[in-house]
């Protein structure tokens, strides 16, 4: 018998909508007492990169329960068995391990610990993994509040985009404690092909800026080797395969080349977030008294990327500001 959609208001601060809950369990919580066989685990933030995570870790056999500030975007996972609730609180009530997966430091900090967040329905099993991209300062400032109100956290942010996470193919980045880790292990396998332990609270984000500042170079390096080679004349395919298959090569040259040839900017990562990523890289670079020169040319470049409305495109759309620089477009018709 199909449960009656019912109307429910969204927890999101900048969100009021109403939105529709899907599933009959959504209309109660209950704390989790104590350990269970398989680990209940949550999910807050069902984006591009947490929709493909929940549904990896629902096809692993962990009991979920999600909830995002646009709760029609739960339909699909609450058809496949996912329960769905309205606030993180509940998430959190309902889990023994909850991942976080939003925008930026502000909004991790909301659904963490803002009114109805998972610090309100936290108790003493839970283990938190944030799994955004965000400042290490402020994962360092968010794992101490969460010591002080008796949970736990892990930092995990991803690389690998869209693609990695719907094929379970990500590179997790994990900073906290060893043993929190080896407790969170088993999911983080259902969701990641390589998982690697970088330090404490705060690490896995430091090496996640590490990870940004080399892929936007990378994007850059791979736009200027496409623009250089239509300008001059030659095959745009033949040179894509034949810098792939050399010491040229990259998971840009492989995977972007071929989508910037053919106008595909669809985002996999977009550019806002990797301006975000950048500004955290830059502002890091700046404290620790570092220089980053190509880190600054590749952020100034996505700038003019974001001034033209290119902000929600993908990060490879970087090369559209080379193009418009050397006034040649690297593009292949079909």
């Amino acid at each position: 018998m199909s449960a009656r959609p019912t109307r429910i208001r969204t927890w999101w601060p900048l969100t009021r909508a109403f939105a529709r809950s899907t599933s009959r369990r959504t209309n109660r919580s209950r704390t989790v007492t104590g350990p269970t066989k398989q680990p209940r685990i949550g999910f807050v933030g069902l984006g591009i990169m947490g929709q493909p995570m929940a549904r990896n870790a629902l096809k692993a056999g962990f009991p979920i329960t999600v909830t995002n500030r646009t709760l029609t975007k739960a339909d699909a996972l609450a058809t496949a068995g996912a329960a769905v609730v309205k606030t993180p609180r509940e998430v959190a009530q309902r889990s023994d391990i909850v991942v976080t997966m939003v925008t930026s430091s502000p909004e991790v900090e909301t659904v963490t610990f803002g009114p109805d967040g998972i610090a309100d329905g936290a108790h003493d099993r839970l283990l938190v993994i944030d799994m955004s991209s965000i400042s290490p300062v402020a994962t360092r400032a968010f794992a101490e509040r969460a010591a002080e109100k008796g949970f736990k956290t892990l930092d995990a942010p991803v690389s690998g985009g869209e693609i990695g996470a719907i094929e379970a193919r990500l590179s997790i980045m994990v900073g906290g404690d060893e043993a929190d880790v080896e407790r969170a292990r088993p999911l983080l396998e259902a969701l990641g092909k390589t998982i690697v332990h970088i330090g404490g609270h705060g690490a896995g984000q430091a090496c996640k800026l590490a990870n940004q500042i080399a892929v936007a170079i990378n994007n850059l390096g791979v736009s200027e080797a496409l623009v250089f080679a239509a300008a001059m004349g030659i095959d745009l395919e033949r040179t894509r395969q034949v810098i792939a298959g050399g010491a040229g090569s990259s998971w840009a040259m492989q995977n972007y080349a071929p989508k910037m040839l053919a106008g595909d900017f669809k985002p996999g990562f977009m550019v806002d977030h990797q301006q975000k990523d950048l500004r955290n890289v830059l502002d890091a670079a700046f404290s620790a008294h570092i220089s980053l020169p190509g880190t600054s040319l590749a952020h100034a470049l996505y700038n003019a990327l974001q001034r033209d409305g290119g902000g929600r495109e993908g990060n490879l759309a970087i090369i559209k500001v080379i193009e418009a620089l050397s006034g040649v477009e690297a593009r292949i018709r079909s």
